[in-house]
């Protein structure tokens, strides 16, 4: 079967990937994006204390704790009789969570108590100017989200003269040096100063959960202009096209879903994570939902069913290409990256490979492949945590991207077009 492209041009790709991830500096803001895109177009909210009913074409979404998310449009057939086409992605990046206690006091300054989230690269978040955001648990139980305008915190570099061993090699300890600057002794408390850009009480405040965030809006670079650089990449990039998708993707007999879970970087262990039940019980509610009353209902529609993992993938770093498998190069405005790990860090098989190189055909979307070189180890994703949990044929897969898990990462707009192609012929498949 051959599918129809989406019409977004890379410029116009780019453009709104840009705006996508300046829409969402912590994981609640990126499910907020991605639902306000959805109820644009034709998508409601289901809660989960509601008993479902759902009907052929119904087009949804659940969100669970504010940072994960399942969307779905139901298929004509019931989800016993024709299994579900999903991807997978995650809203969570490396960052810096703000402590319980943030206030820090250290020789006339005031500073912000942090400590890592994720693999990041500590030194990549020096000398940028820096914000905070995330949500406030408020008395009585509302959550509210807030970014704080302006770039009013600042990890500074120690000057090369008070530090010349720097030249052998950085080493950053994140428990006294890795703590943000607020201000003077004298400056307003942080949580103050939240709670008023909320428009709420600060003696409403009872609990957070805030993280640093560059400041800085996606940027075009390049000596074209086509290439992307924004924070958070790694995952919004997968998250954006996968919305896309299921936007473009015509209705079909078998449900289209999309889930992004919450919690990735850290290993998924949580509620709405990988590790979790989020998943497993949508499917289980839309199986019953959709006529299904046998208990192996559930497991006819999972046996189905097909999982694309998304993730960002690693393009070949031209000044670092002997880090890389030499005949495995993915490189930035390729198309799609297939990825593949013989010990199963990846969910890949030859069936789930061929058959999302199938879907790229019938797009007409070249495919590129990455394997972790055999003296390096190698990352992972929610697709075998997701393959391991339901049982589910699962293809783990990516766009390119150069310095994942940097502050500020690395994409070309040509390739977000081109996975929105490749996701929405999986959807329609």
């Amino acid at each position: 079967m051959t599918t129809t492209a989406p019409t977004l041009t890379a410029e116009q790709a780019g453009a709104d990937l840009r705006a996508f991830v300046d829409a969402s500096p912590t994981p609640f803001h990126a499910v907020a994006e991605m639902t306000r895109r959805l109820a644009a177009q034709g998508f409601s909210e289901l809660l989960e204390v509601d008993r479902w009913a759902l009907r052929p074409g119904d087009q949804r979404y659940v969100v669970r704790d504010g940072g994960s998310v399942v969307a779905f449009r139901v298929g004509t057939a019931p989800l016993a009789d024709a299994g579900a086409r999903l991807i997978g992605t995650h809203t969570d990046s490396p960052t810096f969570k703000v402590r319980p206690r943030y206030d820090v006091r250290r020789a006339g300054f005031r500073l912000v108590g942090v400590e890592p989230y994720g693999g990041l690269l500590a030194h990549t978040w020096l000398d940028r100017e820096l914000t905070v955001a995330g949500r406030l648990a408020l008395r009585g139980g509302e959550l509210v989200q807030v970014v704080l305008p302006g770039a009013p915190l600042r990890l500074p570099s120690l000057a090369i003269h008070l530090d010349r061993s720097v030249r052998d090699g950085l080493v950053l300890d994140p428990q006294r040096q890795l703590v943000p600057v607020w201000g003077h002794d004298g400056a307003d408390d942080l949580l103050e100063a939240l709670a008023l850009v909320a428009g709420v009480e600060h003696a409403d405040v009872v609990g957070h959960d805030l993280v640093l965030t560059d400041s800085l809006p996606a940027a075009e670079t390049g000596a074209d202009g086509s290439w992307i650089a924004a924070p958070r990449l790694d995952d919004l990039g997968c998250c954006h096209s996968a919305t896309l998708a299921l936007l473009a993707a015509e209705p079909a007999a078998h449900t289209q879903l999309l889930v992004a879970n919450d919690h990735e970087e850290v290993g998924s262990g949580s509620a709405e994570g990988a590790k979790g039940s989020f998943l497993a019980d949508v499917l289980a509610r839309l199986v019953a939902a959709t006529g299904g009353t046998d208990p192996q209902d559930l497991h006819r529609a999972v046996a189905r069913s097909r999982l694309v993992s998304a993730d960002m993938a690693h393009a070949l770093h031209p000044n670092f290409a002997d880090r890389h498998e030499s005949d495995h190069v993915p490189s930035l405005g390729g198309g799609p990256v297939l990825k593949l790990n013989a010990n199963q860090s990846y969910a890949t098989d030859a069936g789930t490979g061929g058959w999302f190189a199938a879907r790229c055909a019938d797009a007409g979307v070249p495919l590129q492949h990455f394997v972790t070189r055999a003296d390096l180890p190698c990352g992972s994703t929610i697709g075998p945590l997701t393959a391991t949990r339901l049982g589910i044929a699962t293809v783990d897969v990516g766009s390119p991207l150069i310095g994942m898990h940097s502050c500020r990462e690395l994409v070309s707009a040509v390739d977000v077009p081109l996975m929105v192609a490749a996701m929405t012929s999986c959807l329609s498949a």
